[in-house]
């Protein structure tokens, strides 16, 4: 399209995500929602040049930082969103020249009123190229582009060959994982009627609502999708309601549910039971009404309520109580890359704090005999493991029943379940 810069598009979306502060999932998407006339091609280079400039961050200022006399924190924020973008096709993206890349960005430089700049642009990322060979990275946070004090806490945590395999894991590519609408549809009836679009889908072979998908341009696109045919939903957050052992009579209660993943999954078990989602703002009950209408789901309904709040009425009352509770998210960086930028010791302190007032509240609400799932999209044990013990420990009428902890790799994210029962 005359006029339409696809490097513009990205500076501008970095701009607001790293500079402004947009989540990078929710902006990203809003962006290639208004291009999307653009063609298949074109928006996959802005997605993986976004992402891919996000997720490394810390290690393109740092290869920058190495080379610029100015350093990139003292820089215009145009300035130090165009070297990153920069540097990051130079290392990452090779469908482009070097040559060619260092031109289209000390164009983007001037067009947006940086003559003035365009020498310094241009001398730096082309000196970065020709000695990129020689570019070495011997510290974890700078070769996986991770804060220091989240290496450090988990190599504390695992161990350092661990922690190790734990960052380079983000880094493994990914298809996206759905699951299929069992009440609507089979997976291999999904998965043919994909293929048709040329979609290629992969069925998991450990799960029987899991498949794999790839090589597609936008959901909204994928009249199966508008259908309800399929939701989006990581292999390791189904694997919640596979764990909680949901029965077709159950009532189930989801205390945090947006957007409704799990709750859907577990109306699916719960057939002939119902389950109540709930979550803290108007909004998100909205985005869960929207999926319970997408996917035809009958036996479910949502409710705004805040979790640290108790609930006289729901006390004793559910089979099931699903606490897929607010955490630092660091399990799934791979869908967030900004998420580690946002998150702190502090804040870390915060959330356990905030699981801990939840779980407090929420436990009362399962039944004698009925069963109490917890879980996070976080590898910390701060948040998991020991959130657990000091939950059990205080609260002998639970037994618990299994622990897992996933750990990010090219089939899943990182996530935590640990399912008790109440005696």
């Amino acid at each position: 399209m005359a006029g339409i810069n696809i490097r513009e598009i990205s500076a501008d979306t970095l701009i607001e995500i790293l500079e402004q502060g947009q989540f990078s999932h929710i902006y990203l998407k809003a962006v290639l929602d208004k291009y999307a006339y653009l063609d298949k091609n074109e928006r996959s280079f802005i997605t993986r040049l976004v992402n891919g400039t996000v997720e490394r961050k810390l290690q393109l200022d740092y290869i920058i930082d190495s080379f610029s006399k100015t350093k990139v924190k003292k820089m215009k924020p145009l300035i130090r969103t165009i070297m990153r973008m920069g540097v990051y096709e130079i290392f990452y993206m090779d469908s482009v020249p070097a040559s060619a890349t260092c031109n289209e960005y000390v164009k983007l430089a001037k067009k947006r009123g940086f003559s003035g700049l365009s020498g310094f642009v241009n001398g730096v990322l082309r000196n970065i190229s020709r000695q990129k060979a020689d570019i070495k990275f011997t510290d974890l946070w700078v070769k996986y582009s991770m804060p220091q004090w989240i290496v450090d806490k988990w190599t504390a945590d695992y161990g350092k060959d661990q922690a190790e395999a734990i960052l380079k894991g983000f880094y493994e590519p990914q298809e996206l994982c759905i699951r299929v609408n069992l009440t609507k549809t089979t997976r291999e009836e999904l998965k043919t009627r994909l293929e048709n679009q040329d979609i290629s889908v992969r069925i998991c072979d450990t799960i029987d609502s899991a498949c794999y998908i790839s090589n597609y341009d936008s959901l909204n696109n994928i009249p199966e999708f508008n259908q309800g045919l399929f939701y989006i939903q990581d292999y390791s957050s189904q694997l919640v309601c596979y764990k909680a052992v949901i029965k077709e009579n159950d009532r189930v209660l989801d205390v945090c549910a947006a957007p409704g993943g799990k709750a859907l999954h577990a109306a699916q078990f719960a057939y002939n039971g119902t389950v109540e989602a709930r979550d803290l703002t108007e909004a998100k009950i909205a985005i869960i009404n929207e999926n319970i209408q997408r996917t035809g789901a009958t036996n479910i309904t949502a409710k705004q309520w805040d979790a640290t709040e108790f609930d006289q009425t729901a006390e004793n009352k559910y089979d099931v109580v699903i606490a897929d509770l607010p955490c630092s998210g660091l399990g799934i960086i791979r869908k967030k890359p900004d998420i580690k930028y946002n998150q702190s010791e502090e804040s870390l302190k915060e959330l356990v704090k905030l699981q801990a007032t939840i779980l407090e509240n929420v436990c009362k609400y399962v039944k004698a005999g009925g069963t109490l799932c917890y879980s996070t999209c976080t590898i910390n044990k701060d948040e998991n493991e020991s959130q657990v013990n000091n939950f059990l420990s205080s609260h002998k009428e639970f037994t618990m029943v299994n622990m897992e902890q996933l750990l990010p790799d090219s089939e899943h994210d990182g996530f935590f379940i640990c399912v008790m029962k109440k005696n």
